[in-house]
């Protein structure tokens, strides 16, 4: 394998030769890994990426076209997406909000906790309160089925009979209105 090509070790990956595969792993891993380690600054996320990386491989339909550049650039783009996908996600988890509504109405007012903490978790359930009052009975409600239901958005799609794009783009902005509006809610208290 050590006197393939890139292109050449790629066309076996694409019908699924593992040891082109290891080889081509063997020849990138470094980069891919500094690549990823430079943009997270983290150990086990740049792991995280690498292995997504070489996943994508295994997996991807396409592979490189060798029409349109050097291999090595093809594969630092692949590792680029990845990555700017992993890091927009970890943005995305750190930034979640609960948001069932059923929850927060059932949370009941403790006379032991000490009156901050009962002000603050008043406050809490009225902005997400509020902030519901923005949102479709649809978007509720696929809030519902990912969130708290644990439904795919594969899932979800199949449920609705719709594309799993069109799920996740609305998940998206329903996402976003909550967002705003929480965000909103802070900023005036």
């Amino acid at each position: 394998m050590k006197n393939k090509t890139d292109l050449e070790l790629m066309q076996l990956v694409m019908i699924k030769h593992r040891p082109a595969l290891e080889e081509l792993y063997d020849r990138y891993v470094k980069l891919v890994y500094s690549f990823a380690m430079k943009s997270t600054k983290d150990e086990q996320q740049a792991r995280i990426i690498v292995q997504s990386v070489f996943t994508r491989l295994w997996t991807t339909r396409t592979g490189y076209d060798p029409s349109k550049g050097e291999y090595i650039n093809w594969l630092i783009t692949v590792t680029r997406n990845i990555t700017i996908d992993y890091i927009r996600k970890q943005r995305r988890d750190q930034t979640a909000v609960t948001m069932d509504p059923e929850i927060w109405e059932v949370i009941p007012d403790r006379t032991e906790n000490n009156p901050e903490d009962v002000v603050s978790q008043k406050l809490i359930r009225e902005q997400v309160k509020r902030s519901y009052q923005y949102l479709s009975k649809s978007q509720v409600e696929l809030i519902q089925c990912f969130y708290w239901e644990g439904y795919s958005l594969r899932e979800i799609a199949q449920m609705r009979d719709e594309p799993v794009g069109t799920v996740k783009s609305r998940l998206h902005q329903t996402l976003k209105i909550l967002r705003n509006h929480l965000v909103h809610e802070k900023e005036e208290t």
